[in-house]
Order: C-alpha cells, then sequence, then structure tokens
C-alpha cells in the first residue's frame, strides 16, 4: 500500500518537475502590483501560493489578523504566512527533511514544485494579459495614426492645391509684371527721346538768338497812325518817316531837301 502510494506520488511529481525544470532559469517577483521585484534574500509565502518581498510582506503581515494583498484571502493561521530565506545554506537544506517519511518529503516537495508552477503561470498569465492589453493599445494607436495619416493627407492635398493655384497667380503676375516693364522702357525710351528733342531745340533757340541782334525800339509819347503807304513794322520808324510825307513833300524828298519845320514830324530824329 505504502510503495502504490509512492510510486503514485512519484508520477505526480515527476510531470511538476518537469514542468518546473522548464522554467528553472525563473525568477520569484514580488506579487505586489506596486512592486513586481524579483526576489532575494528573505520573502513572505502564503497558504494561498503568493510570495512578497520582505519589504512589503512586513507591511501587509505585521498584524493579525490578515488578508493576502493579491486575493484578499484571510490568513489566520500559525502557518497560513511564512517568513523564508529563499537561499538557505547547505547545513539546513540537509537538516531540513532528514527523518521525515519518504511520503511527506515527496509530499513537501510536491506543495513546494506546485507553489512554482502556480508562480510561473501566474506570470505567464500577466505577461500574456500585459501583451494583449499593449496589442490593444497598439492596435489603437495604428487606427489614431491611420485616421491622422488620412487627415494630414488631406490637408496635404488642399495644401498642394493651394501651391499649385498660387503658383498660377504668380505666373499672371509675372506676365503683367512684364508688360508693365516693357510699357515703362517703352515710356523711359520716348522721354528720353523727347528729353533729347527738347534739349536740341533749346540748344537751337539759343543758338538763333545770339545770331538774330534784337532791333532798337524808340519810346515816343505819342501814338502814330499809319498811313496806307507807311512800310511793314520791321522796316523801322525812319521809312515810316519817308513814307508819311504827303505829295507836296515828295518833291522836297526827292531834292534831298530837309523838311520845313513839321510839328507833326519833329519827334523823328535824323540819322
Amino acid at each position: 500500500m505504502i510503495h502504490e502510494q509512492t510510486v503514485r506520488v512519484k508520477g505526480i511529481n515527476q510531470q511538476v518537475v518537469r514542468t518546473a525544470m522548464s522554467a528553472s532559469k525563473y525568477t520569484l517577483q514580488c506579487n505586489s502590483h506596486k512592486c513586481r521585484a524579483k526576489l532575494s534574500g528573505f520573502a513572505w509565502v502564503t497558504a494561498c501560493s503568493h510570495v512578497f518581498c520582505d519589504h512589503h510582506g512586513s507591511e501587509a503581515f505585521s498584524r493579525a489578523p490578515s488578508s493576502c494583498p493579491v486575493c484578499s484571502t484571510m490568513l489566520s493561521g500559525k502557518l497560513d504566512v511564512l517568513r523564508t530565506e529563499l537561499a538557505p545554506s547547505e547545513q539546513y537544506k540537509a537538516m531540513v527533511l532528514v527523518g521525515l517519511q519518504p511520503e511527506t518529503v515527496l509530499e513537501i516537495s510536491h506543495n513546494a514544485l506546485v507553489f512554482w508552477t502556480y508562480q510561473v503561470n501566474q506570470e505567464r498569465l500577466l505577461m500574456e494579459y500585459n501583451l494583449s492589453r499593449a496589442g490593444g493599445q497598439v492596435l489603437q494607436m495604428e487606427k489614431f495614426m491611420t485616421q491622422q495619416n488620412q487627415s494630414r493627407e488631406l490637408e496635404l492635398n488642399a495644401l498642394r492645391g493651394e501651391i499649385a493655384s498660387m503658383k498660377k497667380v504668380l505666373e499672371e503676375y509675372k506676365l503683367k509684371y512684364n508688360e508693365v516693364l516693357e510699357r515703362l522702357n517703352e515710356r523711359n525710351r520716348q522721354y528720353q527721346k523727347l528729353q533729347r528733342l527738347l534739349d536740341s531745340l533749346r540748344m537751337h533757340t539759343l543758338g538763333m538768338e545770339e545770331k538774330v541782334p534784337t532791333p532798337p525800339t524808340f519810346p515816343t509819347g505819342l501814338v502814330k497812325q499809319r498811313s496806307p503807304h507807311s512800310s511793314p513794322s520791321f522796316l523801322g520808324p525812319e521809312v515810316d518817316r519817308f513814307f508819311s510825307l504827303g505829295p507836296d513833300n515828295t518833291k522836297t524828298f526827292f531834292q534831298f531837301s530837309t523838311p520845313t519845320q513839321d510839328r507833326t514830324h519833329s519827334f523823328i530824329k535824323k540819322n
């Protein structure tokens, strides 16, 4: 009977051992969601298969009765919470199970391996949860980025359209500017041509004024009425005198005689 129980326990433990060996490199972590630190030195273990670092375990289990910070299980028993050394000495490992029945040793080992396997599975489930949550966040971010890219693409297309229209307007302004510039150059050429013509006319006028003397004028206080036989104004007042002589004086004029004292023509001076 004892042999059959031993074989059965060994079969169960082999499966647990294979699972534990696959996670032999795994390091226990504090189950407090605020900590999640890798455990070393001393740790607090509970009957509900949870483990805590020395700092958070001391805070959580310093008063009795206490409850598990993770699953809220009441831990009122004397052995429901233990502070254990994670790396015991060789002497401790050599003496801790000495004198116990093989079934007891195997049962203790089984319970220890079950605890370890539970921690590994819980960590795996937590990692899967975090991974799925991160995947959901990634999907949301991808969706958000897709919407942002679409909106930015629409804005970019609108800006491209505005740039194209502004280029057309710029080309039109360039054409208008070239036309205005051409007109301005033509006006400048016309202005320069007129300026040169005006300068030449001024120089010609100044030259004519220097060549043609100004005829003298004789101011008198009398207003003389021209006779029908008077000479043009450009011949001078002397010629008017000669043509103003009456028929009686014509003979005297051709005889080169000095006219008699005539008060009417007394203002004419001889040359």
